[in-house]
């Protein structure tokens, strides 16, 4: 094998391996870096895990001046929830359920001043909210009522209620802790049970709890009342659907503005990584198919001295090997480099995500770092079994 590798330094330019290893690193790098960019800011816009979710709308009817004054209802029938159901935007519907009569709250932390406000409480299915808990859920005879409240109410208590009234800030943590006594009151009757903070979300800009509660409480304290939904929220798969806008419009139907542009944002996040993605791929075929260019040119200088290397007894095996380990080398070596400047830029980009969503947690590099050794053992077997099947057609005509 000391033959070959001395007719390989003969005939290797050197240029041309820097230009495909420079040329393959940038083509890795932005593979990589799609990836992981993608995988690290998801979470600022969903608190989903999956790689590619459902986004929710939160639908309403319109509100007017002229239909308050003539009484329109504002309500969903069931024939509209079915039509809205059919059209081909949406992925499924949940009716959000509101309290009908009246609720005090009171709450208050071991050793600090509470507070008190009137209140009323919300439920969808449970499938359409983005925190999964074994405590979701409600018993009369526990008589513990399970609340999920909005991240941003956290946010606007302890930056803008609690200084103004000297009051502590809280975390989610602690919230969990907090004691909460609710009164009900409607039908001639009065009840009250305890609330407990289980957890906050992001998608639903309201005070939640569970459907069976709200049944419940309903029948009892307003049995008369009409309980038809007033807002509604629609799963979705592509929010950047113009279908979604038209449709809703001409129904006189408005949409929370902040989760359809949360959505498009999603929508558009991962199209832009599946574009940055692609020229990552394009980049680095080319520069394999520079280096499988150049291996065979280095080949085909050498053919007559590996014919004779062939002729006085060397195996087609160790004649392969040289070049071989060669673009396996190269290749190893741009993904070491690829995932040493992953890491770089990533704990620079990371800071300035972390100032603007303090909350977020990151993806690890697990998943971009298999990627990469998924398209080096694609990339190298191609590459081995070519040259082999080149050195092969050059011991077939040795002769």
């Amino acid at each position: 094998m000391h033959l070959v590798w001395k007719l390989l330094r003969q005939h290797v330019s050197i240029g041309q391996l820097v230009g495909f290893f420079f040329a393959n690193l940038l083509g890795m790098l932005i593979v990589l870096l799609s990836i992981q960019f993608y995988q690290d800011v998801k979470p600022a816009f969903s608190q989903e895990d999956s790689f590619i979710k459902n986004d929710y709308l939160i639908v309403s009817k319109s509100i007017s001046m002229v239909g308050g004054l003539t009484g329109q209802s504002t309500s969903f029938s069931e024939a509209e929830i079915a039509d809205i159901e059919a059209q081909p935007f949406s992925k499924g519907v949940g009716c959000f359920t509101a309290t009908q009569y009246h609720v005090y709250a009171s709450v208050g932390v071991s050793g600090g001043q509470g507070m008190s406000t009137d209140m009323f409480f919300e439920s969808v299915p449970a499938d359409f909210i983005d925190l999964k808990s074994d405590a979701w859920r409600f018993s009369e005879e526990e008589g513990i009522v399970p609340i999920i409240l909005p991240r941003s109410y956290l946010a606007i208590y302890n930056f803008g209620f609690a200084p103004s009234q000297s009051l502590p800030k809280i975390t989610e943590d602690v919230a969990g802790m907090v004691k909460m006594r609710i009164v009900m009151r409607g039908n001639g009757q009065e009840a009250v049970v305890s609330g407990r903070v289980v957890g906050f979300t992001n998608r639903i800009n309201t005070i939640l709890a569970p459907e069976e509660f709200i049944r419940w409480s309903n029948a009892r304290f307003a049995p008369n009342e009409d309980a038809s939904p007033t807002r509604l929220i629609v799963r979705v798969a592509n929010p950047a659907d113009e279908h979604i806008m038209e449709y809703f419009s001409e129904q006189g139907y408005e949409i929370a503005d902040d989760k359809l542009d949360a959505g498009k944002t999603m929508f558009f996040l991962r199209i832009v990584s599946a574009i940055v993605m692609a020229i990552g791929l394009l980049i680095s075929l080319l520069s394999f198919y520079i280096l499988m260019l150049s291996i065979y040119l280095l080949v085909q200088k050498n053919t007559q001295k590996l014919q004779n290397l062939l002729l006085i007894g060397y195996s087609p095996m160790s004649v392969c090997l040289p070049y071989q380990l060669l673009t396996l080398g190269m290749n190893a070596l741009v993904l070491l480099i690829a995932i040493l400047l992953l890491s770089l830029v990533r704990s620079y980009y990371l800071d300035m995500l972390w100032s603007v969503f303090p909350e977020m947690e990151g993806g690890g590099l697990l998943p971009s770092v298999l990627i990469g050794l998924s398209l080096f053992l694609v990339v190298g077997i191609i590459n081995v079994l070519a040259i082999r099947s080149k050195v092969m057609k050059i011991w077939k005509n040795k002769e």
